[in-house]
């Protein structure tokens, strides 16, 4: 992954710690900052500045790919969950109640007695014609309100 030098701001400064009359000497600790995400990495491990600042852009770009890897993963699972559903009860399409001989589109508020014929087909054009003259009628409602 390639990271702009336009989008680092870059800070040198002296370590802390442990380390001797070198410590307080040069500026070998770095803090980098990655302007469009926020991420900010400071890195003293090293006794070189170009060591520390080498580590602080691994760790930025570590940072960057598994924040894009969480960002892709979650478009998948929404687009996911938005084609197969939740499978909660509110999302049902048609109920088949063979105790009462009823069927039930829940899209259109069709009811009707009879199982059996439907499961056969008989009864099957209705529901799809019912369906389609919803569809219309949706459509045609979307239509009006963007006029």
């Amino acid at each position: 992954m390639q990271i702009r030098d336009d989008d680092l701001r870059v800070d040198v400064y002296r370590s802390s710690g442990k380390g001797g009359q070198s410590v307080n000497t040069t500026d070998s600790a770095v803090r980098i900052t990655h302007i469009p995400s926020g991420i900010v990495v400071a890195m003293q491990d090293e006794r070189s500045q170009h060591q520390n600042r080498e580590k602080a852009l691994r760790v930025i770009r570590a940072r960057l790919y598994e924040m894009e890897r969480l960002r892709v993963q979650t478009e998948r699972a929404a687009a996911r969950n938005e084609q197969i559903g939740t499978g909660s009860r509110s999302e049902r399409l048609r109920t088949y109640n063979y105790g009462q001989d009823r069927i039930t589109d829940h899209r259109v508020g069709l009811s009707k007695t009879d199982v059996n014929r439907m499961m056969t087909g008989e009864l099957l054009d209705e529901f799809i014609m019912s369906l389609a003259a919803h569809e219309r009628e949706t459509l045609l409602a979307d239509l009006q309100s963007e006029l």
